[in-house]
Order: structure tokens, then C-alpha cells, then sequence
């Protein structure tokens, strides 16, 4: 117990280099960071008011965007802190509850695309039964489903790291607390967090993944048995931007959590987690809007009636 508790706080080492290195870092983080909010909750006002948009599809965008929102906020101001050298000390209770954030809403967000991917599937397969099989109570249920599966998944994980014990040194080289950084400063035995990560890694990332595959090959199938060329391809644009963030998403996912121990180095998560919690979620707006005709159409509306 005393080993336990002689390291009350981290420290975090962020991207080591000169001070104009570490600003020029943080402006590009800050401006990330604007875009990201901005154009999220832009995508959940414009669902909100157009009413054409009331469909099960966006109101699984508008949850997918409300998660990149808090993903993303979970991240970039502590990196900020840590980067300009005013935040760099997180306490060890402080940083469980980051890890505990991130991957629960990680997490959320690989059962939200499977259930996107699910639902296109239906959409695209089953046209003419979509509306009775795709209910707003459904739709609603399913949302409530990868919330709650996100954050249970990672309750026995965090608890576990929050177990391990702490003797020295407190430097973690990360802008961020992961699950990696916190087993290479344990001093004790890793290798049942490193199981548990592993085995949640397996039923979240590899499950969820393996539930968006099927559900696009059943996709892809259908839209080749499409006579017109004109009718495939406008099947296929209402799906291509989600296969556009699942294959961002499950790339960087995987690489980061889905192997039997911390092997990785932790410079390269370092770069990984940054396209991981700031460049995605900058993304998907763009990706959704720019590909998405019904979006433009409303977004078009809305300018029209200011």
C-alpha cells in the first residue's frame, strides 16, 4: 500500500523540443480542436432543425457527433496545458479517470458505427421494410445500447489499472494517459490488465468491426445486383462516407489496442493517438457534409431562411 500510493501524480512530457516546436504544436492543436466543435455541433443544429433529417441515419450522426465533441475535449486542452509547460502535472486519480473517459467513449463509438453500418444495411437490403425495421424506438434503443455497452466495457479495465502499483519515476511520455504508458511505469505485475485489455479490445474493436464487415458485404452485394449504373452509384453514396470514418476509425483503433501486450512504442502511439482523438473528429463532419447531398440540401435551406 505504501509503494501505491508514493506516486500521488504523473507528469507528462507531451512532444519534447524547442518552444517555438511545442507553440507551433499548439496552435495547430487549438485550431483542430475549434474545427472539431464547430463542426460537430453544427451537424447536430442542422439535424435539429431540418426536419427532412429526422431519420434514424442522423440521429445516429447526431449521437456519433456528440461523442467527437467530449472525445476530443477529454484530450486537447490538457495537451495544451502540457505542451506550453502550464499543466504538465496530472494526479494519478485525474489520470484513471482520462483513461476511463477516453476508452469508454472509444468504445461508444466503435458499437455507434457497427449500428450506422446496421443500419445502412437495412436501408439498402430491406428498402421497402426499412421504416418497420428501422423504428425510432429501435433507433433509440440501439443509441442507448452503445452508450451504456462503451462505458460497462471499460469499467473493469480502468479498474484494474487503477490497481497496479506506482514506485517510480512519475514521467509518462504522453500528452495523454493510455493504458500503454501506465503499464511501462508499473512496478508490479501488468499481465492482467494487459489480458483485460486485450479480451475488451477483442469483444469491443474486433467484434464491433467484424458486425460493420458483414453488414457491408451484404451492402456491396446488393448494390452490384442494381441494374443502372445510375441507381448503384446512388446507393453507394449514401454509405461511402460512413465506410470513409470506419475504415479511418478501426485502422487507428486496432493498431493501438488490439495486440496481446504493450509492444508499441510509445512515440509512435504518441502520433497515432493524436490522428486518433483530433484528426477524426475533425474529419467526420466534413467526410459526412461534403459527400452528402440531403446534409448540402439542408444546409442550403438554412442559409436561404437567414
Amino acid at each position: 500500500m505504501a509503494n501505491r500510493t508514493s506516486v500521488k501524480e504523473f507528469i507528462l512530457l507531451g512532444f519534447p523540443g524547442t518552444w517555438r516546436f511545442r507553440v507551433s504544436f499548439v496552435v495547430v492543436f487549438a485550431l483542430m480542436y475549434t474545427l472539431t466543435v464547430i463542426g460537430n455541433a453544427s451537424i447536430i443544429a442542422l439535424v435539429w432543425r431540418s426536419s427532412n433529417l429526422h431519420t434514424p441515419m442522423y440521429f445516429f450522426l447526431c449521437n456519433l457527433s456528440f461523442l467527437e465533441i467530449w472525445y476530443t475535449t477529454g484530450v486537447v486542452p490538457k495537451a495544451i496545458g502540457v505542451m506550453l509547460g502550464t499543466s504538465q502535472t496530472i494526479s494519478f486519480s485525474v489520470c484513471i479517470l482520462q483513461l476511463f473517459f477516453l476508452l469508454s467513449l472509444g468504445s461508444t463509438e466503435c458499437f455507434l458505427l457497427s449500428v450506422m453500418a446496421y443500419d445502412r444495411y437495412l436501408a439498402i437490403c430491406c428498402p421497402l421494410r426499412y421504416s418497420c425495421l428501422m423504428s425510432s424506438v429501435l433507433s433509440v434503443r440501439l443509441a442507448l445500447s452503445s452508450w451504456l455497452g462503451g462505458f460497462l466495457a471499460i469499467s473493469l479495465l480502468a479498474f484494474l489499472t487503477s490497481r497496479l502499483t506506482f514506485c517510480g519515476p512519475d514521467v509518462i511520455n504522453h500528452f495523454l494517459c493510455d493504458i500503454d504508458s501506465c503499464l511501462a511505469l508499473s512496478c508490479s505485475d501488468t499481465w492482467p490488465v494487459e489480458l483485460a485489455t486485450f479480451l475488451v479490445s477483442i469483444i469491443v474493436v474486433v467484434a464491433s468491426c467484424v458486425v460493420t464487415l458483414v453488414s457491408y458485404m451484404y451492402i456491396i452485394s446488393s448494390i452490384m445486383r442494381i441494374q443502372s449504373g445510375h441507381g448503384r452509384k446512388k446507393a453507394f453514396s449514401t454509405c461511402s462516407a460512413h465506410l470513409s470514418v470506419v475504415t479511418i476509425w478501426y485502422g487507428s483503433t486496432m493498431f493501438l489496442y488490439v495486440k496481446p501486450s504493450a509492444q508499441n512504442s510509445l512515440d509512435v502511439n504518441k502520433i497515432v493517438n493524436t490522428f486518433n482523438t483530433m484528426v477524426t473528429p475533425l474529419l467526420n463532419p466534413f467526410i459526412y457534409t461534403l459527400r452528402n447531398k440531403e446534409v448540402k440540401l439542408a444546409l442550403g435551406r438554412a442559409f436561404q431562411k437567414k
